[in-house]
């Protein structure tokens, strides 16, 4: 089949390259000049594990194009996906669709034959009724349908997720759309993957439905953890004993420093708002909001009392600024919230980061970029595990501890165990949910 994919973003690239690895002839467009340029050198402008030789070995195959040309793209093409940015609209929390929208009203100017125009993106309930009104103004003479299908894809796991999904999500109004979304994603079927087909709505709830659970069990177990610390329990085994019940699953009871990412914290914002404006407020996920928020800030209060209080003058190491290891996405991360409170304190901080550098340049000003964790520990007063990078979790902590002006540790992912530190020789060390210990000489 004939494929136009409208966004090179995470979401697009990801969805473009994988049909196209399906047999498809896909092309993706978009409307930055810069970010096709860079894709027709064959180089990916995001970090995505796999990606890049996935993608020039079907652009070598003659099934992947890049243009900033819709006409050509859409010329012939039996889907046209849908793949822009929904950010959050200032102000109301609500995802803007204003992306979305403009590029239904160009498909549906330049489109000639029957197509199915598909909302990839993640949108508000009813969104997809709205499109095909917008292309219905557009061109009224247009034969089309819309079709829902929600991505479901893990940075860092992303071709994975695409090849082998938990489930493909298509919401459609006709047999006709289902037929042509059938066929696009025959390979999954012929390999017994779920392929759940609903009504638009459903499909678009189905979305939000999810991450706004995901996002509530992290919440919940990171609220577990801070009880935990009061009581004397330790949130590994808590975790453990909880997830080996088949009705919860271990997967997201993995406490640390709160949410972040692309999806997560717009996902809960805008299913808020949907519900405030159908009268049926979401109390839980406006709670998720809230907690995961406070959880941030209470990581900053962990990292001053390791420092008796007074960061001023203080040489503070952070391992990891991106919101989760394997991606270069440093959207909502918590390091955004934790990072400027260390400088605003009067701290000085020291960064790495595999791949957060090109982002955190921008958002993180003040801080000192460094190659390696031994590198930032020298002479450090304090080190920060804020991203469970595998460069971090093998660390020689006698290492570490050594080159330490006041050997403390925040470790904010509990990659380590309290244990494990002492006898390295750190002064003082925290964690997750776990109880803190500090020598007496330590205290400054």
């Amino acid at each position: 089949m004939k494929i136009a994919v409208i966004g090179t973003g995470y979401v697009g690239l990801v969805s473009g390259v994988c049909f196209s690895d399906f047999g498809h002839t896909v092309t993706c467009v978009d409307k930055d000049a810069t970010k096709i340029d860079t894709l027709l050198r064959g180089e990916v402008p995001i970090y995505e594990p796999g990606l890049e030789a996935l993608m020039v070995r079907n652009v070598e195959g003659g099934r992947l194009s890049f243009t900033t040309d819709l006409a050509s793209a859409i010329d012939g093409a039996e889907a046209v996906f849908i793949a822009v940015g929904t950010p959050t609209r200032r102000g109301d929390g609500h995802a803007d669709l204003t992306y979305v929208m403009a590029a239904a009203e160009e498909i549906a100017r330049l489109a000639q034959n029957y197509v199915v125009i598909v909302t990839k993106s993640t949108v508000p309930v009813g969104t997809n009724r709205r499109v095909a009104e917008v292309v219905r103004a557009a061109n009224p003479s247009l034969d089309f349908d819309v079709a829902s299908n929600p991505e479901f894809l893990r940075e860092g796991a992303a071709i994975d997720d695409f090849m082998k999904p938990d489930r493909v999500v298509v919401g459609v109004q006709s047999e006709r759309a289902a037929d042509v979304m059938a066929e696009i994603y025959r390979p999954l079927y012929l390999r017994d993957f779920p392929i759940v087909t609903t009504d638009l709505e459903s499909a678009e709830m189905i979305k939000y439905a999810a991450n706004a659970f995901l996002a509530t069990k992290i919440t919940f177990i990171n609220e577990i953890a801070m009880l935990c610390e009061r009581t004397g329990a330790d949130i590994k085994q808590v975790s453990q004993g909880m997830g080996l019940d088949g009705r919860i699953g271990n997967k997201f009871l993995h406490a640390g420093p709160g949410y972040g990412g692309s999806c997560f914290p717009k996902d809960t914002r805008a299913l808020a708002r949907i519900g405030q404006e159908h009268a049926v407020p979401m109390q839980i996920t406006e709670t998720v909001i809230k907690v995961n928020e406070e959880i941030k800030r209470r990581m900053i209060d962990k990292i001053f009392a390791l420092c008796a209080d007074r960061l001023a003058g203080k040489t503070v190491a952070v391992l990891g600024v991106t919101f989760k290891p394997n991606t270069d996405d440093m959207r909502d991360a918590p390091s955004l919230t934790i990072v400027p409170a260390l400088i605003g304190a009067g701290a000085k901080v020291r960064v790495t980061d595999p791949q957060g550098r090109h982002e955190g340049e921008g958002l993180l000003p003040g801080v000192t970029w460094v190659e390696d964790a031994y590198e930032a520990c020298e002479n450090a007063d304090l080190v920060v595990t804020l991203t469970e990078w595998n460069e971090f979790r093998a660390l020689d902590l006698k290492r570490l501890a050594g080159s330490m002006a006041t050997p403390h540790m925040a470790d904010l992912r509990n990659i380590y165990a309290a244990q494990d530190a002492e006898k390295a020789g750190f002064a003082a060390y925290d964690s997750i949910g776990r109880t803190a210990w500090q020598k007496e000489e330590a205290v400054q």
